[in-house]
């Protein structure tokens, strides 16, 4: 039988994106930035839960402690989606990625997939650590059915893929970490932050159209926006 050159290696869009999860997980950045996402959530959902359960809130499901943490959370994964972008640029590696990749296209969605896939996974399991941690914290002030949460797990897991995907379009169109990062909190944190500080019924209309105002909305079962303390009305 002969012997085809170079069998037993991955080539096209699969071996683009075994070369993208290889390099991701080749510097120290992204397990430094899953373990300050997890431990934001431990924090984060401990406290929310404890407010609750201080200020007698109503009865709500124990993963919205968990989807109010993503607020917070979704940072670890932009930074980790962005260095997996820029570290490239910054460094000059993106030439022998694009020279073994021409189809520049190919090497994005690779990169965006994988980022994805990680957000997602990572998304996922921080919420189930924030659900175990805020279910004692909230002293009864919650509620917990299998089906919901396991909804509320999967929801916070695919916003965080989301904003995985968004980042890297983002970081690709800049090329420079300040750039994306910049203009990432403005969209995810600092314009939500405003316009709900703002007040009235129009600004906080046009924030529920914004990345996480509508990620809010899809990760949240059962509790009145007024009375919900996510991470933009705390700060």
């Amino acid at each position: 039988m002969p012997v085809t050159p170079g069998r037993g290696t991955l080539g096209g869009f699969a071996g683009a994106i075994a070369s993208e999860w290889t390099k991701l997980f080749s510097v120290r950045a992204p397990y430094l930035c899953l373990l300050a996402g997890l431990a934001i959530t431990v924090v984060f959902t401990y406290y929310y839960a404890s407010i609750a359960r201080i200020n007698e809130h109503a009865i709500q499901p124990v993963g919205n402690a968990a989807a109010s943490s993503a607020a917070l959370v979704q940072f670890a994964v932009v930074v980790l989606a962005t260095v997996a972008v820029t570290s490239e640029y910054s460094t000059g590696s993106v030439r022998a990625s694009l020279l073994s990749m021409p189809r520049r296209h190919h090497v994005q969605a690779a990169k965006a997939l994988v980022a994805a896939v990680v957000a997602f996974v990572a998304g996922a399991t921080f919420a189930v650590v924030g659900t175990a941690v805020a279910w004692p914290a909230f002293g009864g002030r919650a509620s917990f059915e299998v089906g919901p949460s396991l909804l509320q797990v999967l929801a916070v897991g695919l916003y965080q893929a989301l904003v995985a995907v968004l980042t890297v379009g983002v970081a690709f169109a800049t090329r420079h970490p300040a750039g994306a990062l910049s203009i990432l909190v403005t969209l995810l944190w600092a314009l939500p932050s405003v316009l709900l500080g703002l007040g009235g019924p129009t600004l906080a209309d046009l924030n529920d159209h914004l990345p996480q105002g509508s990620g809010d909305h899809f990760m949240r079962l059962g509790a009145d926006p007024e009375q919900r303390p996510t991470a933009a009305r705390t700060n």
